[in-house]
């Protein structure tokens, strides 16, 4: 996001997408630790300068409520996602935004079909929704461990070779819905390498106020890199559409990937539009009668302290002085 413009910031979000019909091969088709040539020393000014449009945007969004704005992240662990949705986020309005996290699904989630419980969370109109982690796990988890898709309560007939091209149009079909009804969809795929993920990891044992963040089945996942490698390439090649184009966000330089996150999203909500109403005559006339109401209360000019007598005795006190 080199600068402001719109222009600028649209080709700037471009070098991110992932044209519809595109095969995809990871890691080769992308460069995790690619800048587009920025450096961090200008970062974080450019990045504050994309909060505060955001911040703008998300206002006109609320007044207008008629558009909404999902944002789905998905990644490899330890590659960003909640640092990209703090940093990027920091500057708009909470009551605005909602963040969804979706870790395994409960027993009441068991019992429904596999988007139920995203479509719950979906955003209203004027709203922006973030989703960290999404019904994309549905294609990649599920995916990578078949003994995952065993324990759900399809019917058997339903969990055949076919299952994730039905569920790649689903999605696909559903994401187009969503379009139709008023609502963008911004697809990040936060692109990390196996070993910046090994940093990151080592500095989560390290560091003691990172343990929190550090799990012994991450790097049991970990041993699963080339099948989510797979997975990743395959979601990119077939769900991104016209109408919902994934963006892969390089992540190795974390203040690269807000930086690359945050024009992305400005360049949908440039594209978006959303504009504060105008009111008609009616209200406006309403608005100028209230106007005059408020005007009228304003207080007069406060009364002097001392008042009129104290100027007569000024005078008088000076012709005494002048008699003697």
């Amino acid at each position: 996001m080199p600068d402001l413009d719109k222009d600028r910031i649209r080709q700037f979000a471009e070098a991110f997408r992932v044209p519809p019909g595109t095969r995809v091969r990871l890691p080769r088709d992308f460069d995790s630790g690619d800048t587009l040539g920025l450096r961090k020393a200008n970062a974080t000014g450019l990045l504050q300068q994309g909060i505060g449009l955001l911040s703008e945007y998300q206002m006109r969004l609320a007044a207008q409520d008629t558009q909404g704005l999902l944002i789905i992240i998905q990644a490899i662990d330890a590659a960003g996602k909640d640092g990209t949705i703090r940093h990027v986020m920091s500057g708009v309005n909470p009551q605005g935004v909602r963040v969804s996290s979706f870790k395994v699904p409960s027993a009441e989630e068991m019992d429904h079909d596999f988007m139920w419980r995203y479509q719950r969370a979906l955003p209203g109109r004027g709203m922006i929704g973030i989703f960290n982690r999404s019904y994309y796990e549905e294609l990649l988890v599920v995916r990578v461990h078949p003994s995952i898709l065993e324990g759900q309560k399809l019917p058997s007939s339903k969990k055949d070779k076919g299952i994730w091209t039905r569920r790649f149009r689903q999605v696909n079909d559903f994401e187009a819905y969503l379009v139709d009804q008023g609502f963008t969809i911004v697809k990040l795929f936060l692109n990390l390498s196996k070993e910046e993920q090994r940093k990151r990891f080592l500095a989560r044992i390290d560091e003691p106020e990172k343990n929190w963040k550090f799990s012994a089945s991450d790097v049991k996942e970990r041993a699963f890199w080339d099948d989510y490698q797979a997975a990743f390439a395959d979601v990119l090649s077939r769900s991104s559409t016209a109408v919902a184009p994934w963006y892969v966000i390089p992540a190795d330089h974390k203040w690269f990937a807000r930086l690359a996150a945050a024009g992305v999203i400005a360049n949908a909500l440039i594209e978006m539009d959303p504009s504060f109403p105008e009111v008609d005559g009616a209200a406006r006339e309403a608005l100028l009668a209230a106007r005059s109401d408020l005007v009228a209360e304003q207080p007069g000019p406060a009364p002097s302290s001392s008042g009129g007598k104290g100027k007569k005795g000024k005078g008088k006190k000076g012709k005494g002085k002048k008699g003697r």
